[in-house]
């Protein structure tokens, strides 16, 4: 199994960075697929999951408005776009797949990619 991470980068405040999570070697219809993050010297935290299917989707708070997560299950690949960035988004942005539905706990889920950074500038 893998996922893939890439789409991280610099950009300033207030502008867009698009994630993708492309996996492989998994059923993807079958797993639950989510992003987290972790700046430095900080907890790995929960940013955004999407269920198999694609229809439903939960956000933490500070993200709301802001992020959309969505998946394309004939590309076996999840994506995060990133609106109105803010310095504090800086951080390892992780994907993971796992089928106990979305659970903000990094326990629940089964395989992880690599990270892909974001630097948001000020």
């Amino acid at each position: 199994v893998q996922l893939q991470a890439s789409g991280g980068g610099l950009v300033q405040a207030g502008g867009s960075l698009r994630l993708s999570c492309a996996a492989s070697g998994l059923t993807f219809t079958s797993y639950d697929m989510v992003w987290f993050r972790q700046a430095p010297g900080k907890e790995r935290n929960f940013v955004a999951g999407i269920i198999w299917s694609g229809g439903s989707t939960r956000y933490v708070d500070y993200v709301k408005g802001r992020f959309t997560i969505s998946r394309d299950n004939t590309k076996n690949t999840m994506y995060l776009q990133m609106n109105s960035l803010k310095p504090e988004d800086t951080a390892v942005y992780y994907c993971a797949a796992g089928t106990q539905g979305i659970a903000s706990t990094t326990w629940a889920y089964d395989f992880w990619g690599q990270g892909t950074q974001v630097t948001v500038s000020s």
